[in-house]
């Protein structure tokens, strides 16, 4: 007999859920059902025939991300970003995060590859690299994303600047990312950085216009890249 079975057999106790009343609220339980039920009603309400495949499940998890069925209204994504960010994802690519909600967001089990999830944003270098370049610390961890950069998957979603500052990265030069989900979330520049990323045409993309998005999207997107499996 453990101690802890002990210590109730000696104070007379039983575990709480012993004695509770039966649940006066009528739910489902069962997590596996939740999940296939919320997939069904996404796939029931939301527009996607734009989309098939990768790319439809990309939009998906997107919607189950935020619980919003109207979101495909503002999505734009190019031909090849679905195509392209499976590949690389599969070949091993580095996934670049401007914060740390979107990659603890990304389901590692998912992951093709074991690929490495970087966020740079709590480097001790970025607030002097921030205040060289007169710019915000999310913009200023992407100066530690150049070597990684050239065949990455690149997933925004919280900062606009880092948007701006990946673009400005592309005009210096560095080699381009293999796909970049940009949806970063806010009423300052989210706008403005999403249109600049898909205007560009230097890379495949998906964004959501307007100043929708969010982490929890953009890790969503991450993972449907990541594997077939819903």
């Amino acid at each position: 007999m453990s101690a802890s079975q002990n210590a109730l057999r000696q104070t007379g106790s039983e575990p709480a859920a012993a004695h509770e009343p039966p649940s006066r609220y009528d739910y489902i339980r069962d997590g596996g059902a939740i999940y296939a039920r919320s997939f069904a009603m996404i796939r029931a309400e939301a527009d996607l025939a734009r989309w098939s495949g990768a790319a439809e499940r990309v939009v998906v998890r997107m919607i189950h991300a935020c619980g919003m069925t109207d979101l495909p209204a503002d999505v734009e994504m190019s031909p090849d970003f679905a195509e392209a960010g499976v590949a690389a994802l599969q070949g091993g690519a580095p996934i670049l995060c401007d914060v740390r909600m979107v990659a603890d967001g990304v389901t590692r089990a998912r992951l093709p590859a074991a690929n490495p999830v970087i966020c740079t944003l709590g480097d001790p270098r970025v607030p002097d690299l921030a205040k060289q370049l007169d710019t915000t610390r999310s913009a200023a961890a992407l100066e530690l994303w150049r070597e990684h950069l050239p065949g990455s998957v690149v997933a925004v979603g919280n900062a606009p600047t880092a948007l701006f500052r990946l673009l400005e990265l592309l005009d210096a030069g560095v080699k381009p990312p293999a796909a970049v989900i940009g949806i970063p979330v806010g009423f300052v520049g989210a706008a403005e950085s999403k249109d600049a990323l898909a205007r560009d045409g230097r890379v495949p993309f998906v964004v959501v216009h307007g100043r929708r998005g969010g982490s929890a999207m953009t890790a969503a997107a991450v993972n449907a890249l990541a594997s077939e499996v819903e």
